[in-house]
C-alpha cells in the first residue's frame, strides 16, 4: 500500500530547518466558502502566514492521500473539485482505502496535524454542541479530538449557530484551556461577544507561547489550548439573531441534521446577509492566520 501521507514541498523543507509551521483545515475552502473567493482566500491565508515568518501547512485528502501542505494546484483542487467531501478524523481510513478525496474539519486536521508534530493551528469557528443537543445527541468530533491532542486552535470562540453555554460546560469537563486573546468575552464567531465570559485573558503572542511551555511541565499538553480571537467588526447583533432563527426554522422545516446543519445554516448566512458573514467570514480566518503564526514563532 502507498504512504498515506505526503508532506509538501515547503513543509517538508520547514520540518528538516525547525521553521515554525501553522496548520490550517480545509473544509473551510471546500465547504465554508464560495467559489471562487474560496481559492482566493485560501492563498491570502497562506500569505499571511508566510509573511509572518512560519510556513502554512493545509491539511486535506486528495485521491486516498493525506496530504500536510499543499501545492498550488492541490490547492485549486480542493477549491474547485466536485468530489471533495467533508472528513472528520473517524473517516479518515476509510477515505484513504477507498482512494476518495476530501476536505478536513477541526477534528481531522488537528490529529492530522498532530501527527506531523505541528503544534498551532488556526481556524475560523469550532465546532461543539449544537442548540436541541439534549435531544438528538448532537455533539461536535472537535471537542472530544480536542481533549486528547496537543494542540494550540486559534479561533473565533465556536459558531453562532451552536449552543454556545452547553459548548463551554463541554470544554471544561474535556479539560481543555481557553484564554481570550486581547479579551474576557468569548466570541461568537461572527459576534465579538457570545455573552459568555472567559476567565483568563492574554495579550500577546508570548504571552500564549508561555502558557503552551508551562502545559508541557505540568503535564497537561494531552488537551489543546484554546486561543479565542473574536473578529473586529462583528455583524449587527440583532439582525444576526433574526437570521439564526430564520434558519433554524428553515432546517427543521427541510429535515437538515447531522453535519449538514453547519454549511446549511452557513449557507443561510451568507445569502440572507447579502454576503455580510461572508466578508466577516473571511476576515476571522486572516486574523486567526496571523496571530497563530505569531504564536509559532514565538514558540522557537
Amino acid at each position: 500500500m502507498k504512504s498515506a501521507i505526503k508532506y509538501s514541498t515547503q513543509v517538508s523543507a520547514a520540518i528538516a530547518a525547525g521553521t515554525p509551521i501553522v496548520a490550517l483545515e480545509s473544509t473551510i475552502i471546500s465547504h465554508g466558502l464560495p467559489r471562487p473567493s474560496n481559492l482566493l482566500v485560501a492563498q491570502e491565508c497562506e500569505s499571511i502566514i508566510r509573511a509572518r515568518g512560519a510556513v502554512p501547512a493545509t491539511i486535506a485528502l486528495l485521491d486516498g492521500v493525506v496530504h500536510i501542505g499543499l501545492e498550488a494546484s492541490e490547492l485549486d483542487a480542493i477549491a474547485n473539485r466536485d468530489d471533495i467531501s467533508k472528513a472528520s478524523s473517524r473517516d479518515l481510513a476509510i477515505i484513504i482505502a477507498q482512494g476518495k478525496s476530501a476536505a478536513t474539519t477541526v477534528a481531522a486536521t488537528a490529529h492530522i496535524a498532530a501527527i506531523a508534530g505541528i503544534k498551532v493551528f488556526a481556524t475560523g469557528g469550532l465546532g461543539g454542541v449544537h442548540r436541541g443537543a439534549n435531544e438528538s445527541f448532537d455533539e461536535s468530533a472537535d471537542l472530544t479530538a480536542l481533549s486528547q491532542l496537543d494542540m494550540t486552535v486559534v479561533c473565533a470562540g465556536v459558531k453562532s449557530i451552536l449552543d454556545v453555554h452547553a459548548t463551554l460546560e463541554r470544554l471544561e469537563t474535556l479539560a481543555i484551556g481557553i484564554v481570550g486573546y486581547r479579551t474576557n468575552r468569548f466570541p461568537g464567531f461572527y459576534l465579538t461577544d457570545s455573552g459568555f465570559e472567559i476567565e483568563h485573558r492574554v495579550d500577546s503572542a508570548e504571552e500564549i507561547a508561555a502558557i503552551i511551555k508551562a502545559r508541557s511541565q505540568v503535564a497537561t499538553s494531552n488537551h489543546a489550548l484554546i486561543v479565542t480571537n473574536p473578529v473586529e467588526k462583528q455583524m449587527d447583533k440583532a439582525r444576526h439573531d433574526e437570521i439564526l432563527a430564520t434558519g433554524m426554522a428553515n432546517a427543521a422545516r427541510d429535515g437538515i441534521d447531522g453535519k449538514y446543519v453547519t454549511p446549511y445554516l452557513l449557507e443561510h448566512f451568507h445569502t440572507a446577509s447579502k454576503g455580510e458573514s461572508l466578508a466577516i467570514n473571511t476576515e476571522i480566518i486572516k486574523s486567526n492566520c496571523a496571530l497563530a503564526a505569531d504564536i509559532a514563532m514565538a514558540l522557537k
